[in-house]
């Protein structure tokens, strides 16, 4: 079966098709903001216009906007197909392409960009399996927790910026990385993995 996979999750929006564990189209470009604007052209713009019998979205943790926008966008495109749909995390994709890079550490960690300055982090081991849970920490308590692995994302300045001499990887996730995640890492609801609780509290009872 035929997988598009959408990324919107980071300032990267890029998207895939993957068929027989092969990538065949992808794009892929640093937008910062504007996901919701660049996304549909970019999947029109693949073979048979991004049509895929199964659909896979890269739920976080990440931007609030571009994790929106990628599952509101891959929900709408599940129901008009009749595809089925399926999540996956940033976290395990960049994981999976720093492994299949030839990382030569046993476990690394991925940091991400946080909000009000904190990353995103987990540890993950090869083959490929979580060590840690995700959480979301202060650069100097993230410093603390990576005790001395590799770390890599597009959180790793926060982390360089306090220890120059980190082995870091700084890189954002693609669409095509998801062709090395195990399937197990592909069957995350799809709906927003935010990491981190939401700003905006309801207001209490009177």
């Amino acid at each position: 079966m035929r997988t598009l996979v959408i990324e919107t999750a980071t300032a990267a929006c890029s998207v895939a098709l993957i068929e027989n564990g092969v990538v065949i189209a992808r794009a892929h470009e640093t937008v910062g903001r504007g996901h919701a604007e660049h996304l549909i052209p970019m999947i029109a713009r693949l073979p048979d216009g991004g049509r895929a019998g199964h659909i896979l979205v890269d739920c976080g943790p990440g931007s609030f906007t571009g994790i929106r926008v990628g599952v509101a966008a891959a929900r709408g495109l599940a129901l008009g197909w009749g595809a089925t749909l399926a999540g996956y995390s940033s976290l395990a994709a960049l994981a999976a392409r720093a492994f299949a890079d030839g990382a030569t550490a046993d476990e690394l960690a991925v940091v991400l960009e946080g909000g009000h300055g904190e990353v995103f982090m987990q540890s993950f081991a090869m083959p490929l399996s979580a060590t840690q849970d995700l959480v979301s920490l202060r650069p100097d308590a993230a410093l603390a927790a990576l005790g001395g692995r590799i770390a890599v994302g597009n959180g790793v300045r926060h982390l360089t910026g306090l220890d120059a001499s980190l082995e870091v990887q700084d890189r954002l996730p693609e669409a095509a990385d998801a062709v090395f995640l195990p399937s197990a890492f592909t069957v995350l609801e799809p709906k927003p993995l935010y990491g981190r609780a939401p700003d905006a509290k309801p207001m209490a009872a009177a």
